[in-house]
């Protein structure tokens, strides 16, 4: 079976650390483009960054630009998400999607976002102040 599966979400106060998990098996992470998505209440969906093992890109919207990194393990088959220096602002729901598409092009719209072969269940972040 494909599943993608996010974790490593929780409860951390401003300022803090936490590093999200993308976990695939049924496919090679390293033949896609994995990105990580989020989805605040009552906000519109981001794309927040992005990782393509073929070409070596990546991708950081600006909001996550100088605090997020984002890595991966082709051994584990994992791409990982390290968030410092949180802010609440970053409080959302946070998923991750495999995909054919050029990291980072389009990021925020439909076509990118539906164009994912494969989605995984999403992590809660919350980030108390």
């Amino acid at each position: 079976d494909v599943q993608l599966q996010a974790s490593g979400g929780g409860l951390v106060q401003a300022g803090g650390s936490l590093r999200l998990s993308c976990a695939a098996s049924g496919f090679t992470v390293a033949d896609y483009t994995i990105t990580w998505f989020r989805q605040a209440p009552g906000k519109e969906r981001e794309g927040v960054s992005c990782i393509s093992s073929r070409d070596g890109s990546t991708y950081y919207a600006d909001s996550a630009k100088g605090r997020f990194t984002i890595s991966s393990d082709n051994a584990k088959n994992t791409v990982y998400l390290q968030m410092n220096s949180l802010k609440p602002e970053d409080t959302a729901v946070y998923h991750c999607a495999a995909g054919p598409t050029a990291c980072g092009v389009g990021v925020d719209s439909d076509a990118y976002y539906y164009g994912m072969d494969y989605w995984g269940k999403g992590t809660q972040v919350t980030v108390s102040s």
